[in-house]
């Protein structure tokens, strides 16, 4: 059973002082009108592929793993909150691709970043982080973190600034998402799923994606790839929803299923990344474990494996938006 609070948001941790922790119920609020936290009209009209779009995504979930993932202490960022006293540090940026340079801009965006000493990179390969300082408004992104000799360094991610006035989105080329999608808003919190509902639009990873240069806002950019101009590849960006006619609550199906699949219906998904199977975000237990508390996902989980707790939802009741859906 889930327990039911009455705050909404992240669950992350704020560095107040030397070995004093205390716990925030804040995440990194962007523009109010982000494309993040509005919902999507019941009548909006379709994309004129849905149709094939939903059969591609039937293709993948059946050719990888028969489920859709939750991520949670792999390949899912951690978002540290920083009090404003922490002490800044330079990150460097590693060059991991061997290209045989690094990005003067990313260094400029990293040149002092409050990062509380328990933090953490998520495991798995890409070992994301974020950093969030509500005092300064800025937020930090970074992939593939690691600390060498005591000291940061992070293959890519950015610096974002005035967070709460931006809308959502990394400037052009920034950003650990292929996407240049933030991964803080679009994961799904303990909060979230305590309060009882989520209420901002999810991120979500395919494995096949369109071709890089095709793509749809929110997004910037792309890593899809599709060498045999496979037909009708969902693109990055792409955003889609559940039928709202869908009944939920009459689905058998887990009571966090039962709320991914209600924001589905109300906010949606959005493409922000390729990853090795359909996959969701959620937040990291990083967040608690590391100040000592326990990992929540236990409870929330109820004994059912992660590679079950999304079964049943009807996959076969998606609908895609329009391309460049919401654009400004």
């Amino acid at each position: 059973m889930i327990p039911i609070g009455a705050v909404t948001g992240m669950v992350v941790v704020v560095f107040s002082a030397p070995h004093a922790y205390a716990v925030s119920h804040a995440r990194p609020a962007f523009a109010p009108d982000s494309f993040w936290y509005r919902p999507v009209p019941r009548d909006v009209a379709l994309n004129p592929d849905s149709t094939n779009y939903v059969r591609e995504f039937l293709r993948q979930l059946h050719a990888y793993y028969g489920t859709v993932g939750i991520n949670t202490s792999a390949y899912s960022s951690p978002v540290y909150v920083a009090g404003p006293q922490v002490p800044t540090q330079p990150v460097v940026q590693w060059d991991c691709h061997g290209n045989g340079y690094v990005d003067h801009g990313l260094a400029e965006q990293w040149a002092a970043v409050p990062i509380p000493p328990y933090a953490r990179p998520a495991d798995g390969t890409d070992a994301e982080m974020t950093i969030y300082q509500p005092s300064t408004d800025r937020m930090w992104e970074f992939w593939q973190a690691r600390r060498v000799d005591g000291k940061w360094q992070a293959c890519w991610g950015g610096g974002m600034q005035n967070v709460s006035q931006n809308p959502g989105i990394w400037t052009q080329r920034y950003g650990s998402a292929a996407t240049g999608l933030p991964f803080a808003p679009g994961q799904i919190t303990v909060n979230d799923l305590r309060s009882g509902a989520i209420r901002h639009v999810m991120g979500i990873a395919l494995v096949d994606a369109q071709k890089w240069d095709i793509f749809s806002w929110p997004a910037n950019r792309s890593d899809g790839y599709n060498p045999q101009n496979a037909p009708h590849r969902i693109p990055e960006g792409l955003r889609f929803r559940l039928d709202p006619s869908v009944n939920v609550d009459s689905l058998p199906i887990h009571p966090v299923a039962k709320m991914v699949a209600k924001a589905a219906q109300t906010y949606g998904f959005v493409v922000w990344d390729k990853a090795g199977s359909i996959s969701l975000r959620f937040e990291n237990p990083k967040d608690f474990t590391l100040v000592g508390k326990d990992d929540p996902y236990s409870d929330i989980w109820a004994g059912t494996p992660t590679y079950r707790v999304l079964a049943g939802i009807p996959w076969d009741k998606l609908q895609f938006l329009p391309d460049n859906y919401g654009k400004p």
